[in-house]
């Protein structure tokens, strides 16, 4: 909120729909795609994606529209809803090459329960996963660009420092998506104060997912993350139309 009673997802929308040239934007958008798209029979970008209508918009817009070959990834929900995985199944259904990964559900639950006692947000686990898994697979069939959605600290009020960036900087993960610490803190943390939480519960290779590769690995491969919603006007709504 700033010092007229404001806030910067306000702000943004002002500029969203009055000073940002989104001819512009596309134009960048077309430019990093070219150096990407692949002919060769391989995927070229990877989306991840939930089977809703931001991931599905994103991802079909990337094939039908500008001709990539996206290989869309879903990191597992806690637990589907029958609505959400129909949501799943449809999206795959409509043409999209999909790997689902799942979590060891024994130390996904006491790391949810963790999170929630000591964060006041049980939903972290899934939000590690949500972005390591999607670099994990990136790295492991050298596919050089992943795109999310939408910047969601520019679109629905937060930090503004990336704005105008095409994306999140590496150095700005823990703080902005993951509340400022990362599994390695939490499972020590665990390990020290909580009784329910063992070694026994875990193998090391367990938290894998819950890790981006490191930067090293990220930079050193060339791999970059991009907001679909940097280069087109982002509107939920309208994303669920064009679903």
């Amino acid at each position: 909120i700033d010092e007229e009673g404001v806030c910067s997802a306000c702000r943004f929308s002002y500029e969203k729909y009055h000073v940002i040239d989104w001819s512009e934007r596309e134009r960048q958008l077309e430019q990093l795609l070219d150096q990407h798209r692949r002919n060769d029979g391989t995927w070229d970008v990877v989306v991840p994606g939930s089977g809703g209508k931001d991931s599905a918009y994103v991802a079909h817009q990337l094939k039908a529209k500008y001709g990539m070959h996206p290989l869309t990834i879903t990191w597992a929900p806690f637990r589907y809803t029958d609505i959400g995985y129909q949501n799943y199944l449809n999206f795959v259904d409509s043409g999209f090459s999909n790997l689902l990964g799942y979590p060891n559900g024994h130390i996904h639950r006491k790391l949810t329960r963790l999170s929630f006692e000591e964060i006041g947000d049980a939903f972290i686990p899934f939000g590690y996963g949500q972005q390591g898994y999607a670099f994990h697979i990136a790295l492991q069939f050298g596919i050089k660009l992943v795109f999310y959605g939408e910047n969601g600290e520019a679109e629905y009020g937060g930090e503004t420092k990336n704005n105008y960036k095409s994306h999140m900087p590496l150095e700005d993960w823990a703080a902005l998506y993951f509340k400022g610490t990362n599994v390695d803190e939490l499972v020590e943390f665990g390990l020290k104060h909580k009784d329910y939480f063992t070694t026994d519960d875990f193998d090391p290779s367990d938290l894998t997912f819950y890790r981006p590769p490191s930067v090293e690995a990220l930079e050193g491969n060339g791999i970059q993350m991009h907001w679909y919603s940097y280069y087109h006007r982002w509107v939920p709504q309208e994303n669920y139309y064009y679903c």
